[in-house]
């Protein structure tokens, strides 16, 4: 009993800093918002302007301009949502100067037009609801603070509860200190919620048009279908001439070898182990190149070992001192875990041959439903994705299950590529 006493005065300490850190916050980013409301609502008001002018043909000169005042409040407020954690994408394209384009732009594109309808609610509601918790948070603090002041100022002139009761008497003064817990009970317990009903129509105007959005969406799956079947046509042509130049031929040689064998075990025996000898290096050398090409398919290393294997086994072969460190369970699909694997791959062959690293750090790690491969080394830098290379064809296999790859590689170094594979 003793300890669950002990506990609760913890307990409530931790409670009410918490609860005190989250009104702080919440009147620090509801503050930020009540600035960007001041823009917008002077905004709106020339916004206003522009539209009445536009009437007389003086306003539609104008409209260029002001969407470029909308869409950069509109930005402001999305730089607010980020810092927040909401953050919201403007995929909208920029605004044209020329008038007839501008009107265009505004009838074919519902992103200005939510942007002015946010800064409509923003300009009022938003405004509105920033001011409450500071006004709050300043009625909480005069209150509280009555009884050391209202004495060295003239009577009636100290008042609580917004001005609306006089402090004539210490009475009154206590009274205003009940008054003022009430106003920090306000701020303290109503501020998170004024924030959420603040930022609740930029994060759902401010975002792209569903439309739009599914449009894009489909735009892009459609481009990383295209790469995909270009990836995928490329590595048909790499196995076809692995298979032709290589294999085919050495297996030509092996038959036309046991062919000459056969002819010289008829003629002279003693000449046919020579023949013999030859074809069986050339079955071997076949049989070795047959292996490459089907572990260039799919590493066998990858379904007995998994990915930290593989990757390992890698970095063993590299010429460059390579330092492996994988998180990755549970395990991805098998197709995921070769994209990580040859990009590894590519990215430790460029290491290798054009670098001039010393050391090469191999890092993979699933974070929730993604994979994060990174490749980093020491080396010159300045290395880039160019069409063609292999870095660009693993650009097009990551890209084609919705990743990302990224090489940043300044002059001088160091080299980082980095790839991110959804794998829900």
């Amino acid at each position: 009993m003793t300890a669950v006493r002990d506990a609760w005065p913890t307990t409530l300490r931790e409670k009410a800093t918490a609860t005190t850190t989250q009104a702080v916050l919440a009147t620090k980013w509801l503050a930020l918002g009540a600035g960007t409301a001041i823009l917008a609502l002077g905004l709106v008001i020339a916004l206003i302007t522009v539209a009445l002018l536009s009437l007389v043909g003086i306003g539609l000169l104008l409209l260029g301009p002001t969407l470029s005042a909308v869409r950069w409040i509109a930005q402001l407020e999305r730089r607010r949502l980020a810092a927040m954690g909401r953050s919201v994408r403007s995929p909208y394209g920029p605004v044209p100067t020329d008038w007839h384009d501008a009107w265009q732009f505004l009838r074919a594109d519902p992103g200005p037009r939510r942007d002015v309808a946010w800064m409509g609610i923003h300009a009022t509601f938003g405004l509105v609801v920033g001011l409450l918790p500071l006004q709050f948070l300043s009625n909480a603090i005069q209150d509280l603070a009555t009884p050391l002041w209202w004495h060295f100022v003239s009577p009636g002139a100290a008042t609580f509860v917004g001005g609306l009761v006089s402090v004539t008497t210490w009475t009154d003064a206590w009274w205003a200190v009940v008054a003022g817990l009430v106003w920090a009970t306000l701020w303290l317990s109503l501020s998170p919620l004024l924030l959420k009903a603040q930022v609740a129509p930029g994060v759902r105007l401010l975002a792209p048009h569903p439309d739009f959005d599914l449009s894009e969406r489909v735009a892009v799956l459609t481009a990383t279908r295209a790469a995909a079947l270009d990836a995928h046509a490329v590595e048909l042509r790499r196995i076809e001439r692995a298979l032709h130049d290589g294999t085919q031929n050495r297996l030509v040689t092996v038959a036309v070898l046991t062919g000459a064998a056969r002819r010289a075990l008829a003629r002279d025996p003693a000449t046919a182990d020579p023949l013999l000898e030859r074809a069986q290096q050339s079955a071997e050398l076949a049989l070795a190149e047959l292996r490459s090409v089907v572990r260039n398919i799919l590493p066998p290393v990858l379904e007995s070992e998994g990915l930290p294997g593989a990757l390992s086994a890698l970095a063993a072969q590299c010429a460059v001192e390579a330092r492996v460190d994988t998180h990755v369970s549970p395990r991805c699909p098998v197709a995921l875990e070769a994209i990580a694997y040859f990009t590894v791959a590519e990215a430790l062959t460029n290491v290798t041959r054009h670098s001039g690293a010393q050391r090469a750090d191999v890092r993979a790690h699933r974070q929730g439903d993604t994979l994060v491969v990174e490749v980093e080394d020491d080396g010159i830098g300045g290395a880039v994705v160019r069409p063609g290379s292999g870095l660009a064809g693993i650009q097009g296999r990551v890209e084609a299950h919705d990743g990302t790859l990224e090489v940043h590689s300044p002059a001088g170094g160091p080299t980082l590529v980095t790839a991110v594979i959804p794998c829900g």
